[in-house]
């Protein structure tokens, strides 16, 4: 298999190029699943981090709060109230809180003042 091209098949549909299985039955695209996407970059220590981020984006930046000691419910709340002093969107996606445009001074005066520790990460 290891010289065969074939991407799709009447019989079985779409195959994986690697190992030439039928994409349902491919072992080696369930093994790259399993590996988280976004690498834990920050440990859990108290200390929220305040970054900004654009790659992957299409160029727009975007401030990411990493850290966040809140259950999910408090967290949407507290990226509500987020959102909202800002003027900007935003959501939260696994655990960390994502705005719209570069509001890192913002945020961190805002998380100071609700009594945080807040360091800003990155560039």
């Amino acid at each position: 298999m290891k010289n065969s091209r074939l991407v799709y098949s009447t019989e079985t549909g779409r195959t994986c190029p690697e190992c030439g299985r039928p994409v349902a039955a491919c072992e080696c695209r369930r093994k790259k699943a399993k590996t988280p996407d976004r690498p834990k970059a920050f440990p859990d220590d108290g200390i929220v981090r305040i970054q900004r981020e654009s790659k992957g984006r299409k160029g727009k930046t975007v401030t990411v709060v990493h850290g966040v000691p809140l259950e999910a419910a408090a967290l949407k709340e507290l990226a509500k109230a987020l959102k909202r002093r800002c003027g900007t969107g935003g959501a939260v996606k696994g655990g960390v809180i994502e705005i719209q445009g570069d509001h890192r001074e913002m945020i961190a005066r805002e998380l100071r003042r609700e009594g945080y520790t807040v360091k800003l990460a990155g560039g």
